[in-house]
């Protein structure tokens, strides 16, 4: 249900980072990795599974803005989770 923002002591910017700030170029990161970052956790980080799932709900729509700036790589190993980088000018986009 919807919360009135009168609920709310403080209220803050809705700002993120750029892909390009976030991703080394040279790797690809799972939607957790992308979530730990965005939090400025490293990509490794041990959380627990509540807190994880908070933090992915945030990194789905960032993937979503930020989908021209990105480049998919399909899971390696059957079952896999899908993979995401940052595109470079090199041809990475297809």
């Amino acid at each position: 249900m919807p919360t009135s923002k009168d609920a709310f002591e403080t209220t803050y910017p809705c700002e993120f980072y750029t892909a390009e700030e976030l991703l080394d170029p040279d790797l690809m990161y799972t939607v957790p990795e992308i979530a730990r970052l965005l939090q400025g956790l490293e990509p490794d980080a041990e959380i627990d599974d509540g807190a994880e799932a908070v933090l992915v709900d945030w990194a789905i729509p960032w993937i979503m803005q930020n989908a021209d700036e990105l480049v998919i790589g399909e899971p390696l190993e059957e079952n896999g989770p899908g993979y995401y980088g940052l595109a470079v000018e090199d041809g990475d986009r297809t």
